[in-house]
């Protein structure tokens, strides 16, 4: 919950030329649209809430931050979770590469050169093929569409019920 709150204020660049809310917000808007999309799929909208922390651990690495959220969570929320948010880049560069006329926010598309730009064929088939493709698919389109200012998408304390029974879960033990 520390690093979640401490995501107030932080944003995807550090010179705050990126995307248009700051990382708590954008956050707390991507979780939201999943919860909405996804009720009963309580791994995803953790990891929507979670997906860009890296921005906040390594500020500036656009191409690594991925990596760097999953690895921060993978010990607290577990294995599918940091998977998926592991996965949010790839999957940017999937739909990229599959519905080229998709839009993207100009930040996004800025960065989508740095992370490897377009998916080949093969990379396309390989990643189709890992089994949590649809569901990182499912949490890049919220992470697009969760960059709106202004909108209302609660308080952060509001997901500490669900963080812990999915931390639980992640390690068999009990919510």
């Amino acid at each position: 919950m520390e690093l979640l709150l401490a995501c107030r204020g932080a944003w995807d660049t550090p010179d705050r030329s990126g995307d248009p809310v700051d990382l708590h917000d954008h956050g707390l808007q991507t979780a939201a649209l999943l919860r909405r999309s996804h009720p009963f799929d309580k791994e995803l909208q953790v990891a929507g809430l979670v997906h860009d922390l890296g921005h906040l651990i390594v500020p500036g690495d656009d191409a690594g931050h991925a990596e760097h959220a999953a690895q921060a969570v993978r010990p607290l929320l577990g294995e599918r979770v940091a998977h998926l948010v592991r996965l949010h880049v790839p999957a940017k560069r999937y739909l990229a590469a599959v519905e080229p006329d998709r839009a993207l926010s100009p930040q996004s598309a800025l960065t989508l050169r740095a992370q490897g730009g377009l998916m080949g064929e093969a990379e396309v088939r390989a990643f189709a093929a890992d089994p949590h493709a649809q569901a990182a698919v499912t949490l890049r389109q919220a992470d697009d569409a969760g960059k709106v200012v202004g909108l209302d998408a609660g308080v952060m304390e509001d997901w500490r019920p669900l963080l812990e029974p999915v931390a639980a879960r992640a390690y068999g033990r009990t919510p």
